[in-house]
């Protein structure tokens, strides 16, 4: 009997117009997994969890082709083979500087904190340089969302204890994320296209945005020429930030199967500032934003996949919170902020590892929401990187060995389905160059020379 096959297009059809898209099955041909080792990926996506974890009830046990997860990582089971558990890499950049300060900063650029409390990494953040190559002509060089972010000590402001971005020029700035859902989705998809055919004539107050961008750039341009070395570098970089605004008027998305709005959550009663009304030490609750934090959060992870399926940007960054994440838990009947549980009520690892495993729940929704969008053959998941992290490892030493890394994906011919475990702690400035290599950039180190080594062997 001919063995059933399906096309990777198919649908479930319903009364009506309802289609439901099919995940890949087994029926549909030979696995996705298969990928071709060089095929360089086109989408990277960071996402920061506080805290690191309880390392007893993460790390994996079995072999590497044959991990078994344990209590925090068991909710990944159902996308275990788009996965690669890193085990074994150093913080090293952030051994000084402030604990969780140096940890937040240093995780994408390998950059140490400098400056003291006030100051910042010490280099771009990974994202922001693939960013240059990944987002050429996108309306977004790249995206920061994050979730009940800036709490306690930062009182709702960008401060070195919540950053985690930086820009691709010195002095490398920090860059805050974008924190009001209902604001995001109107700039991302309030205008998004119906797809008519022939594109429709520019909006003519469009086209006057682009032209008086247009005569600031020629006056600055002009005034360029008049400045000194320092000024003038200065202005190059606005002149870039115009340069990217304009390009986010100009284009124009239009809908398609693949690239659709993201349905609009109701989230009323979720502060997206709330955070500056906080207390240096959580004691100040807001409940009522604190118990949407799961709806908020799966309405960013949505927009967040239609902004790379609708090819707005190639780099997503998401932020569960900050460093501190001094909010509560009421879907998880955890009335203390996560903080408490670490160690300013001393450490508490049952509190910390259910946080744990909630998070594992929000990175499966994530995952399967790439998975679930076809670009022609094969998944947005499959083109894509997805790199997991945090500052620390330890909650309650905020050790910098054996952190809590995970890639997920198959873009670059990542290989995935495994758990890797890295001997002497090695820095973890080569898991980043090999993140480079994986988008087809063959550069060997990133970073300060002190902390920069290079790529990881056994990642592809």
């Amino acid at each position: 009997m001919a063995k059933f096959r399906l096309s990777r297009r198919a649908l479930i059809r319903g009364a009506g117009s309802i289609a439901i898209a099919l995940p890949w099955l087994e029926a549909m041909g030979p696995s996705r997994y298969v990928r071709a080792a060089g095929v360089p990926g086109k989408r990277f996506v960071t996402v920061f969890q506080p805290g690191g974890t309880v390392m007893a009830n993460w790390r994996p046990t079995g072999t590497e082709t044959a991990p078994v997860f344990g209590q925090i990582l068991a909710p990944l089971n159902p996308v275990k083979a788009n996965l690669l558990i890193v085990d074994g890499l150093q913080l090293s950049c952030a051994m000084t500087g402030e604990q969780h300060q140096g940890g937040i900063n240093g995780w994408l650029t390998g950059a140490p904190q400098t400056g003291g409390m006030s100051g910042y990494a010490a280099g771009p953040s990974i994202d922001q340089v693939l960013a240059t190559r990944l987002s050429v002509n996108k309306k977004k060089q790249s995206l920061q969302l994050a979730v009940r972010w800036a709490t306690g000590k930062s009182h709702g402001l960008l401060s070195p204890i919540n950053s985690q971005n930086f820009e691709n020029a010195s002095p490398y700035n920090p860059i805050p994320p974008r924190l009001d859902p209902q604001v995001i989705w109107t700039d991302l998809f309030g205008s998004l296209m119906p797809n008519t055919g022939p594109t429709p004539a520019a909006d003519p107050v469009m086209a006057r945005k682009r032209s008086i961008l247009d005569f600031v750039d020629k006056k600055y341009v002009a005034l360029s020429a008049r400045l000194g070395v320092s000024d003038k570098a200065k202005l190059d970089q606005h002149l870039t930030k115009i340069r990217e605004l304009e390009q986010s008027i100009t284009v124009i998305t239009t809908t398609t199967a693949t690239c659709k709005a993201p349905t609009k959550v109701d989230t009323t009663g979720y502060n997206p500032t709330s955070g500056l009304q906080s207390a240096d030490d959580g004691s100040l609750h807001d409940t009522s934003t604190d118990s949407l934090i799961p709806m908020v959060g799966q309405f960013m992870m949505d927009m967040l996949v239609m902004s790379l399926a609708c090819d707005m940007t190639g780099v997503v960054s998401l932020q569960w919170s900050d460093t501190e994440a001094k909010h509560t838990f009421p879907w998880l009947s955890l009335t203390q902020h996560h903080h408490f549980y670490q160690h300013d009520g001393g450490f508490q690892p049952v509190q910390c590892a259910q946080i744990d495993t909630w998070y594992s729940q929000m990175h499966l929704y994530l995952l399967q929401q790439m998975a679930l969008v076809d670009m022609g053959g094969h998944t947005l998941l499959d083109e894509s990187v997805v790199f997991f992290g945090s500052e620390i490892s330890t909650p309650n030493t905020h050790a910098k060995l054996n952190m809590p890394f995970m890639l997920a994906g198959g873009g670059g011919g990542l290989r995935t389905g495994r758990w890797v475990s890295y001997p002497n702690n090695p820095s973890h400035n080569g898991l980043l160059v090999s993140i480079f290599n994986l988008f087809g950039d063959t550069r060997t180190s990133f970073g300060p020379a002190a902390y920069s080594t290079p790529a990881l062997a056994n990642i592809v």
